[in-house]
């Protein structure tokens, strides 16, 4: 099944079908990711409303940009910094160093609340072949793959014409692709993806963290035009690839 929804959970602005739930008076805001992904939080002509959240305050007069605060405990944090996914309000927050931490344990706030991981990994040990790409049924060569822990399922999202769609795919053929290739199956239900690209040259796939899923819909976002996405959105997507490339490091399945 395919459609344009769910999206929401994990790109603010994103396009639904109905309109997202109200954030508790309480809860962290919605969010456009900052700092080294700053072309999530960006607005081009056409696109979706994705205001940054509380962490990320507009420029304050004079022009000069406004200092990013950890959403948690209100400390100014770097332009580099951690995030933390808010299971119940389907959004990341940025953090300081010392409340991400504070979240790379399970447990903590109840679950509530989990580190984004930073780990880039690909295996070029075990190469996707164009057939097994084929069996995911994906009408395009870029989408990043996401396993829900309170849905107990994994979708695919990728680019089209009408933003970002997304297709819950056929668990028993993710079962047999992630037996053949482990990388797969790896990655940290809600807070980690698999991005798998498609090429002229072949398949190439990472394990990613959810952020960086933020930031590449956020390219796709600004920059799409047309049918097809138009030369500077592959431009961009380009360069987003070749970040990921130099950053990640070689899988090496647990025993």
């Amino acid at each position: 099944m395919t459609g344009n929804v769910g999206l929401r959970r994990f790109v603010p602005g994103a396009a639904v079908a109905h309109p997202a739930p109200a954030a508790a008076p309480d809860a962290p805001g919605e969010l456009g990711i900052p700092g080294r992904d700053a072309a999530a939080s960006q607005q081009g002509p056409g696109q979706p409303d994705g205001a940054p959240g509380r962490g990320t305050p507009g420029p304050p007069p004079g022009g000069a940009p406004a200092q990013e605060k950890c959403e948690l405990c209100a400390t100014e944090v770097p332009a580099e910094h951690g995030h933390v996914a808010d299971l119940e309000q389907s959004t990341l927050i940025c953090a300081c160093r010392a409340c991400y931490l504070l979240f790379t344990h399970a447990q903590a706030g109840r679950g509530r609340y989990r580190a984004v991981p930073d780990r880039y990994l690909h295996d070029p040990a075990r190469q996707l072949s164009v057939a097994e790409w084929d069996q995911f049924e994906i009408p395009v060569g870029l989408a990043f793959f996401l396993r829900s822990s309170q849905r107990e399922e994994v979708s695919a999202f990728y680019p089209s014409p009408a933003g970002a769609t997304e297709s819950t795919l056929n668990l028993q053929a993710w079962d047999r692709l992630t037996a053949a290739h482990p990388l797969l199956g790896a990655a940290d239900a809600d807070t980690e993806a698999v991005l798998i690209c498609r090429t002229d040259s072949g398949v190439e796939y990472f394990l990613v963290p959810i952020d960086a899923c933020y930031e590449l819909a956020g390219r796709m976002r600004l920059h799409w035009r047309g049918f097809d996405g138009g030369s500077e959105a592959r431009q961009s997507i380009a360069e987003f690839l070749s970040g990921v490339r130099s950053r990640a490091r070689a899988f090496r399945e647990e025993p």
